[in-house]
């Protein structure tokens, strides 16, 4: 049974619903400022190494203070490889992007719309690699992804 944490008073979300919220759409509507900023960035100037250094040490300080009001150092070899591997082909993924705005004069809501098809990447992943295919319905997973293709297709012919 899915375990309820109350908001208000007679008010109440799932754990579920709670994880779609905080993990879901929050940070889409994060992401989409952020991606502003990586226009104005871009047309600012800025060379694309100190834009992730730049974006490193934003990230840094973030880390450190979350660390501080969180408390929580737990790490290992095995999390520090993954999270190291992570940080790798995100900053290549932002080289791109960055490289697509600065060089080639690319509009940034063509390129979010593209780039976040990364969904499907990321979905087929987590059914082969991550088992998460024994917890999804196959018929709405179809769905979504077709329309994230159709979403990204028209949005980088507008």
């Amino acid at each position: 049974m899915a375990r309820t944490v109350p908001l208000v008073h007679n008010a109440a979300m799932t754990e579920k619903q709670l994880a779609l919220l905080i993990g879901g759409f929050v940070p889409a509507i994060l992401f989409g400022i952020a991606a502003v900023f990586m226009k104005l960035t871009t047309r600012a100037g800025i060379g694309t190494g100190p834009y992730l250094m730049a974006i490193g040490l934003s990230v840094f300080i973030m880390g450190a203070l979350y660390t501080v009001w969180d408390r929580d150092l737990t790490y290992n070899a095995r999390s520090l490889t993954f999270i190291g591997l992570y940080g790798f082909v995100w900053s290549l993924a932002m080289i791109c992007v960055a490289i697509a705005l600065k060089r080639y004069n690319g509009q940034i809501g063509q390129l979010v719309s593209i780039y976040n098809m990364n969904t499907l990447v990321t979905v087929i992943i987590g059914l082969v690699a991550l088992s998460e295919w024994r917890n999804v319905h196959p018929g709405k997973l179809i769905l979504a992804a077709i329309l994230i293709s159709v979403g990204g297709i028209f949005a980088a012919t507008s």
